[in-house]
């Protein structure tokens, strides 16, 4: 069964980074693009932050070009998320997710992230 647990977030002030970890289970990295969304208050959709694909080629959204970072370490089988620079529009639920290459996607619970100005 596929699993997978956020934790790290919390309240920060502008300016200054935290990092999320998303725990899996049940998968290996190896048949599996991970990723990060984000939902924000007053936005229906969630958008997304990050992407890594199986060999390890990442993807940013423009907005979180330079000032976030997806990472991984297999032998935890976590995925991080380092984010730096934050803005108080960066508030909202962070959610981490895993699609595999057959298709579908598996999602977290979410971990909450506030950012005070």
């Amino acid at each position: 069964e596929v699993q997978l647990v956020e934790s790290g977030g919390g309240l920060v002030q502008a300016g200054g980074s935290l990092r999320l970890s998303c725990a899996a289970s049940g998968f290996t990295f190896d048949d599996y693009v991970i990723g990060w969304f984000r939902q924000v208050p007053g936005k229906e959709r969630r958008e997304g932050v990050a992407s890594m694909t199986n060999g390890g080629s990442t993807h940013y959204a423009e907005a979180f070009k330079g000032r976030f970072t997806i990472s991984r370490d297999m032998a935890k089988n976590t995925v991080y998320l380092h984010m730096n620079s934050l803005k108080p529009e960066d508030t909202g639920v962070y959610y981490c997710y895993a699609r595999p290459l057959s298709g579908g996607r598996f999602w977290g619970q979410g971990t909450r992230v506030t950012v005070s100005s």
